[in-house]
């Protein structure tokens, strides 16, 4: 399927996938990840649950923080 993944056009091999199952694909490792889909924020224990389509926007990014 074609999907936008963080402002680009991304082709996974699958009809649908969650967006946890997507982040292990893509091998995004940061504890403090924010995900959003199609727009609307994905809370961590929602994810898992949160099926990413075809045509679907998606955006993975981790925080960081300091001082």
């Amino acid at each position: 399927m074609k999907i936008t993944l963080n402002n680009r056009p991304e082709e996974v091999p699958f009809d649908s996938i969650s967006i946890e199952d997507l982040i292990k694909h893509k091998n995004f490792t940061f504890k403090l990840l924010v995900t959003k889909l199609n727009g609307n924020l994905i809370k961590k224990d929602q994810r898992e649950n949160a099926l990413v389509i075809d045509g679907d926007n998606v955006i993975i990014m981790h925080l960081i923080s300091g001082g």
